[in-house]
């Protein structure tokens, strides 16, 4: 099994402790017949940071993984999702300071995917209490490895196995036929309690067999959350007049970005927010300028591991 890098757990810690959370009071669902809309975008201003990389040869699967890679036999993470003109995308925004309004959606949990050996969504909201629902599309076994932080340290929620789908191939003729292999068939569906510690509300989950499998969540008070979309833009309706902080997260921003907003009955307001890029190395197993020198990959190896889905940029 893959073990944490302190600096990833120290990411964790950070990204929680930023929140600059007291005790949430309990929010009340009423009908809200005077709400405005809030909308806007979020954009990351200066260099994006560098992602993470990984050493394919190193970990499980490493063919069929390989599929999406550089051509070098390593597998590239990007936690920063940035558009041309610096939208920044799947970051969630969400208001603090509201204790009534519209009800929460009872429609479907969210669900996250292993998928390509990804796990998609990297970011999601979840009600702090709810299930979030985890499949497996590929075929090859995950695991789910969850944590949450505390002052104590990080504390595991769950870690329970992610089986593929049966009707996947378990043994492939050979290397070639495992890159050939593109179908994504749901395995059978993890559903796993979310339930925080006190004032907590940052969870990381991520693959004991595959470390690049990452995906990050955050815990909401009130149904006043949205993600940003493809361009950066984020929307969010019913929101009863008043005075509140709107508030950006991302799990590898380090300072609390926040925004005051006033609404007005139903009022229309406009939020753009600038989020400065972090500096510094922000995770241990940061893509270097010069070539990868923790470990060398045969030429051999590389033409087995054929990026044949995407060819990643460091």
């Amino acid at each position: 099994m893959w073990t944490w890098s302190k600096m990833v757990m120290g990411a964790l810690v950070g990204a929680a402790l930023l929140l600059g959370l007291g005790e949430a009071e309990a929010y009340e669902e009423v009908a809200v017949t005077d709400g405005g809309t809030i909308t806007g975008t979020v954009t990351l201003a200066g260099q994006v940071p560098k992602p993470k990389g990984y050493n394919l040869t190193t970990l499980p699967d490493q063919v069929y993984c390989g599929r999406i890679s550089d051509g070098q036999g390593w597998r590239i993470l990007q936690p920063f999702q940035v558009g041309p003109g610096g939208e920044f995308r799947e970051v969630v925004v969400y208001l603090d300071g509201i204790g009534k309004g519209k009800p929460f959606d009872k429609g479907s949990l969210p669900q996250i995917e292993a998928k390509d050996c990804l796990f998609v969504p990297f970011t999601t909201a979840v009600r702090d209490d709810q299930s979030v629902t985890v499949v497996n599309m590929d075929p090859v076994m995950h695991d789910i490895q969850a944590y949450e932080t505390s002052e104590l340290g990080p504390r595991v929620l769950f870690n329970v196995p992610l089986p593929m789908n049966p009707q996947h191939p378990r043994n492939f003729k050979d290397r070639s036929e495992a890159a050939m292999y593109h179908k994504h068939m749901a395995g059978a569906p993890s559903k796993q309690l979310v339930n925080l510690s006190k004032n907590r509300r940052i969870f990381v989950m991520q693959c004991g067999f595959h470390a690049y499998m990452e995906s990050w969540g955050v815990a909401v008070t009130n149904p006043y959350f949205a993600k940003t979309d493809e361009q950066g833009r984020f929307s969010m309706t019913d929101v009863p007049p008043g005075t509140y902080t709107l508030a950006v997260w991302h799990p590898y921003i380090r300072s609390r970005i926040e925004q005051t907003v006033t609404i007005g009955p139903q009022g229309t307001v406009e939020a753009n927010i600038v989020v400065p890029a972090p500096t510094g190395r922000l995770y241990a197993n940061e893509v270097l300028d010069h070539a990868y020198i923790r470990y060398n990959v045969p030429e051999e190896t590389k033409r087995e591991i054929d990026p044949m889905i995407k060819k990643q940029d460091h």
